[in-house]
């Protein structure tokens, strides 16, 4: 019999050990061949390319992809080869040299890698108009979608792979050559004895490990000042540090407590949860500290780009009031695809849309207000400030539903600031000059967002009279002086009236549809463009949010089915003593509760401080679409708590 007939043979006989690292190999080539063939598509292509940070994410996540699907391939494979270790051992037992052994496992990996390298390619051709689709839907592409077959994806997951089954082929080399006859033969027999802890030194880990958590999470909520970067690599290292004291000392401290309270009598329920955690506790606690991180992260990254698509409109027209912005008089030539506000109005006449039009003047001031009043990380930090006064009059006459400030107070209005609203001490005073005057205003109230389009920083709303009033202390040159440096500038502004005309207006504004001539002045073209970066970016997060999610739902339950198969006589001695499948899947059903559902809890508490740190950079209330994202990835993760306990269910029915 020639090696190879041995690996057909052993391949044959093996079918049952092979399907788990099969998946995984078939998985991994699935969702990369997919990523890859949409990096290729022109459809994506286009859409990526108009943004050069939207072209940069997809390349970041296609590396990520690719080290996602590695580490998952890598892992599931030492799995396989622990599942095989007797059979290693049998090998060299009669008579096969360690150099055979290894051999004969390489061949048995590169067969295995072809079969799922075509088959991966064939069921990725099937999904990836599928994946095309919902991400042309999340842009808002309404065009007829086409895939066509891409060869460089098939050359590059194929290169991709086969440094993968390289990768697989040396551990199971190394796994040959570096173990003994003695632990091939006891490696289903592992585990470890649970040790009394040092009172002392583990209840004082115990606590700290919640200590170190309950501080990042502390942080997190108060590191927005002249630290923050420090102050995020500090919640970092709590949280991360805390989750592993957590599940190496905390955990099993309590467990030890709570067996100690039994004197050792813990019953069938708990022998067969907790005591197999803690046997297990040890080796469990660094997979368990990386997946309950690493599903905190993927949990923000998917709530933070859900979070953006869902408030894009929102967020654009805070920034955008009117559909429509001119800046007149400034003494800078049109860009070759705009227009000025006169041509724009006599097109909209022609084209027979209805729209609402006014002239706003913004006067430039600068002053000073009290110490202490905004954030220390806003931009008006400092007690002098710049800022732009508008008429509320003016707004009302132009289509803007504003409230009208009484004399000597303002309405204070900055998009960028506007979840700091609560953080903003209202009333505050505002001391505004002008050449050797001084005027004094109140803030008494935080606008949403901005008031006129185009003007970066804060504008503050007066009354007509106090508006007037401020003009006339101006310098008549100030006022004269048309430049785009100017203290006074004049906004031409129009609101279509019916919105579904808004695409026909944009085309006219701008024909050929350019974003960064028309940024802040047309909002249909700022939306547009905003749904589709935003909507490229939540495809990203949901596919490697998807990826992570299948693959450490995968290596727990590749984990718990190896143990159940380890377990497998305890199951059989148990049923002997009349133990009944219900008695024995209570402890079971507990057991996993603690697996997948610790790391859960502790992953999506994780997220939530981490979005609500984060929340500055929304300016609309995310609570919504961040409810939906963890929701969903938590019912997807449970699927593979219910299918590794009906594993266990089918184990204990068969073990008699």
């Amino acid at each position: 019999m020639t090696l190879f007939d041995l690996v057909i043979r052993s391949m044959r006989k093996n079918i049952k050990h092979y399907y788990l690292y099969f998946f995984a190999l078939i998985f991994s080539v699935v969702l990369y061949f997919v990523f890859a063939t949409l990096q290729y598509d022109s459809a994506v292509i286009e859409q990526a390319s108009d943004s050069m940070k939207m072209d940069s994410a997809f390349k970041v996540a296609g590396i990520l992809v690719l080290f996602i699907a590695g580490i998952f391939v890598i892992y599931a494979n030492s799995i396989f080869l622990r599942r095989r270790s007797r059979e290693i051992g049998l090998y060299q037992l009669i008579g096969l040299t360690k150099g055979a052994v290894a051999r004969l496992f390489i061949i048995e990996n590169t067969l295995l890698g072809a079969g799922a390298l075509i088959i991966g390619i064939g069921m990725g051709m099937l999904l990836s108009r599928v994946f095309l689709l919902i991400l042309m839907k999340l842009v808002g592409f309404d065009g007829i979608v086409e895939l066509s077959f891409s060869m460089a994806a098939v050359l590059q997951t194929a290169l991709v792979f086969i440094v993968i089954i390289a990768l697989t082929s040396i551990q199971m080399v190394f796994k040959v050559y570096r173990s003994t006859l003695l632990a091939l033969f006891n490696a289903d027999k592992e585990g470890e004895q649970p040790k009394k802890p040092k009172s002392g030194l583990s209840a004082l880990l115990a606590l700290l490990g919640i200590g170190l958590i309950v501080f990042g999470y502390w942080l997190s909520a108060h590191m927005l000042n002249e630290l923050l970067f420090f102050n995020m690599l500090g919640v970092l290292f709590s949280t991360i540090l805390g989750t592993y004291l957590l599940f190496r000392v905390t955990i099993s401290w309590l467990f030890y407590q709570v067996r100690k309270s039994k004197q050792g009598h813990l019953g069938l329920s708990n022998s067969l949860s907790l005591a197999s955690l803690m046997h297990r506790l040890k080796g469990n606690a660094n997979s368990l500290t990386i997946i309950t991180v690493l599903s905190a992260m993927t949990l923000a990254m998917l709530a933070g780009s859900y979070s953006l698509y869902y408030s894009t409109e929102k967020e654009t027209r805070y920034m955008m009031p009117f559909d429509f912005a001119f800046e007149e008089g400034v003494a800078t030539p049109l860009s070759d695809n705009e227009i000025s506000a006169e041509d724009f109005e006599v097109e909209l006449k022609e084209n027979g849309i209805d729209y609402t039009t006014g002239t706003i003047e913004l006067l430039g001031v600068e002053g000073t207000h009290e110490k202490g009043i905004f954030p220390t990380f806003l931009d008006m930090r400092e007690e002098t400030f710049n800022a732009y006064l508008v008429n509320a009059k003016q707004l009302q006459k132009a289509g803007l539903e504003v409230e009208t400030p009484k004399d000597g107070s303002v309405i204070f209005h900055n998009a960028s600031m506007l979840t700091m609203a609560k953080d903003i001490k209202i009333p505050f005073e505002m001391y505004i000059t002008s050449g050797e005057t001084e005027s004094i205003f109140t803030a008494v109230k935080y606008g949403e967002g901005d008031v006129v389009n185009a003007v970066w920083g804060s504008q503050l709303v007066v009354s007509d009279a106090d508006f007037e009033q401020y003009k006339r202390t101006m310098k008549p040159e100030k006022i004269v002086e048309m430049t785009p440096e100017s203290i006074v500038r004049n906004v031409r502004v129009f609101n279509v009236t019916d919105k579904d005309q808004l695409a026909i207006a944009s085309t006219i504004r701008n024909p050929n549809q350019d974003t960064m001539s028309s940024y802040g002045t047309d909002y249909y073209l700022t939306y547009v463009k905003s749904m589709q970066s935003t909507g490229l970016l939540i495809f990203i997060a949901g596919f490697l949010g998807l990826v992570f999610l299948i693959s450490t739902g995968s290596i727990l339950y590749f984990k718990q089915m190896t143990e159940a198969e380890q377990e497998k006589k305890s199951y059989a001695t148990l049923r002997q003593l009349g133990f009944t499948v219900k008695d024995i899947m209570r402890g079971i059903i507990r057991k996993q509760a603690f697996v997948f559902g610790l790391p859960l809890l502790i992953g999506l508490l994780h997220s939530v401080f981490a979005i609500k740190a984060a929340s500055f950079l929304f300016m609309s209330d995310i609570t919504v679409p961040t409810t939906i994202a963890m929701g969903l990835y938590a019912l997807i993760y449970l699927v593979f708590a219910f299918l590794t306990v009906g594993y266990y269910r089918k184990t204990v029915k068969a073990a008699l």
